[in-house]
């Protein structure tokens, strides 16, 4: 049985995309786990689980996706939660034209 786009990209796509995210207002522009998941939306201990491996386990190697991811980072720090979702989705829908989910179940 084959998973619903959704439902995969909510158990396995949506932590990928959460991870870079954070990954990048770190990395790239020096925010703490506390501020990240403010700006995201989500709790600390979250940001922890992406930054530890623990969720969203898929490292993300293309420079392309890399650079949308840090161009999502920082609208969200810029323009705060109001970009979140469409930011998210944006880059769902680049992931989804990239194959880098692969839709079955298991």
């Amino acid at each position: 049985m084959k998973y619903v786009p959704c439902e995969y990209i909510a158990w396995h796509g949506l932590p990928m995309i959460r991870k870079g995210i954070a990954e990048s207002m770190i990395n790239n522009y020096g925010l703490n786990q506390k501020e990240t998941a403010e700006k995201l939306g989500i709790t600390p201990a979250a940001v922890s689980q992406y930054l530890s491996g623990k969720r969203g386990r898929m490292n993300i190697i293309d420079k392309n996706i890399l650079k949308e991811i840090s161009i999502t980072a920082e609208r969200i720090i810029q323009q705060g939660d109001e970009v979140v979702v469409t930011e998210t989705c944006r880059l769902c829908k680049l992931f989804l034209s990239k194959n880098l989910f692969t839709l079955k179940k298991g």
